[in-house]
């Protein structure tokens, strides 16, 4: 495991909220401070504000990173992705179930091994890092292997994932599938072995309700029952068909979430990728369990799945925790810039504008918010864990001459959403540690 660096500060403007920008007026819901500081002792922030104030008491051993003229605020989070994806994304010309069979399925089958499965999970976690992403949830395949290699992985740095095996009993192909009992023993050993070791925290994950039988799922309520903290993650209502299949094989359930509800898996720390096609009573069962809805918008475009309705989700008689999530295989990016800028157009296409205060809310603190890691990650905050990502707003020719022209701290981060990705990330810290970007970035 990398060690925390001890003691260092960041110098530049700092990114802070107030409040939620759905609650309140977004430009008021973000503190800036243009020549900020922020101290980081033992992996965790210890103080944030202007380096007028703060910056003659610092130790003169103290380290202090110059990020003047760069953006420092929390590192993103990404409330749904396949791991296992990683090595075809951007594969062509499917929608959602056809791409699992052509593409998908054969791929996870692979990582049965442990070896290759801890190839990809290393490349994958670097390339999180150099996006700015500091915590995911993160789905691993059907062997158990997968999620030791990946939980081994994220240990070696000291980053704070979330992270399970993947439960299908039924509706894929025999290499990708287990038994009921099979991934309760399974799920429960892993639990034992990573969930809250270090920074690792494990999520019971169903894939979606199609590849499990009603006992599984049952099961996975059970898995969940076995420790307070433990997250759940699955897959709820991503297109029309899945939604059609869906009825067909749970005709005695009401609606897809009714099945997962029956099971006992709508409940806090359970998050559900897409979620498009919700309906209003779908919506007020999420509000009062405190669920989350992972909203993927890069992934549900290139799939042809539809447009979340994010305003509707967050409607303030009724919130309901919203993230947003990269998901990877089914989109074509690890940024979650690029994800900020197609939740963007996503609400452009119900008629509602996402403004950028609000879209960098839901990929930071209003994810940690909703995954229930307040008060841990998330927010530029003392006692919070140092984990950072760096923005430059200057970091190509094309983003320079807009930000140039921004009037506000807004405008920096609606152009760094618009036209950025990997290459905005001036710097990624975790644990107050500076991750060293692969060489390929």
């Amino acid at each position: 495991m990398m060690p925390a660096s001890s003691r260092l500060a960041l110098r530049g403007t700092t990114l802070r909220f107030a409040g939620n920008p759905f609650d309140m007026p977004p430009e008021e819901a973000l503190i800036t401070d243009s020549d900020g500081v922020v101290v980081i002792e033992e992996g965790h922030i210890t103080a944030v504000g202007s380096y007028r104030a703060i910056g003659a008491d610092l130790p003169r051993d103290m380290p202090v990173i110059d990020h003047r003229s760069q953006l420092i605020g929390p590192g993103f989070i990404d409330a749904h992705v396949h791991y296992p994806q990683l090595g075809v994304i951007a594969s062509y010309g499917e929608q959602l179930l056809t791409w699992l069979e052509r593409y998908v399925f054969p791929e996870e089958r692979r990582f049965a091994e442990q070896a290759y499965a801890a190839r990809i999970a290393s490349s994958f976690l670097d390339q999180l890092l150099d996006h700015g992403t500091t915590t995911a949830a993160v789905y691993c395949t059907v062997h158990p292997e997968s999620a030791d290699a990946f939980f081994e992985e994220s240990q070696k740095r000291n980053t704070r994932m979330i992270a399970g095996k993947v439960l299908m009993d039924r509706n894929a192909p025999d290499y990708l599938r287990d038994s009921a009992r099979e991934g309760y023993d399974q799920s429960r050993d892993l639990i034992a072995r990573w969930h809250g070791h270090g920074r690792q925290l494990y999520a019971v994950t169903p894939r979606f309700a199609p590849t499990s039988t009603e006992e599984q799922l049952e099961l996975a309520g059970a898995l969940l029952d076995t420790a307070p903290d433990l997250f759940m993650q699955t897959h709820l209502l991503e297109t029309r068909r899945e939604a059609e299949w869906v009825a067909s094989l749970f005709p005695q359930r009401s609606g897809y979430l009714d099945v997962y509800d029956h099971a006992r898996l709508v409940r806090p720390r359970s998050i559900f990728g897409h979620a498009v096609h919700v309906s209003e009573q779908d919506l007020t069962r999420c509000a009062h369990a405190g669920c989350t809805l992972a909203h993927c918008p890069t992934s549900n475009a290139f799939l042809g799945s539809g447009a979340f309705r994010i305003f509707e989700a967050l409607r303030r008689d009724r919130p309901v925790h919203v993230a947003l999530g990269t998901d990877i295989g089914g989109g074509n990016s690890l940024s979650m810039l690029r994800v900020m800028n197609d939740a963007y157009c996503a609400a452009q296409a119900h008629d509602t504008t996402l403004h950028p205060v609000q879209a960098y809310w839901l990929a930071t603190a209003g994810a940690a918010q909703a995954l229930g890691l307040q008060g841990v990650i998330g927010e530029l905050e003392p006692g919070r864990e140092a984990d950072l990502c760096v923005l430059d707003p200057f970091a190509t020719p094309l983003m320079a001459q807009r930000a140039q022209r921004a009037e506000k701290t807004s405008d920096l981060l609606f152009a760094l959403s618009m036209l950025g990705d990997e290459r905005a990330i001036a710097a990624t810290y975790v644990m107050g540690r500076r991750h060293e970007r692969t060489a390929s970035a």
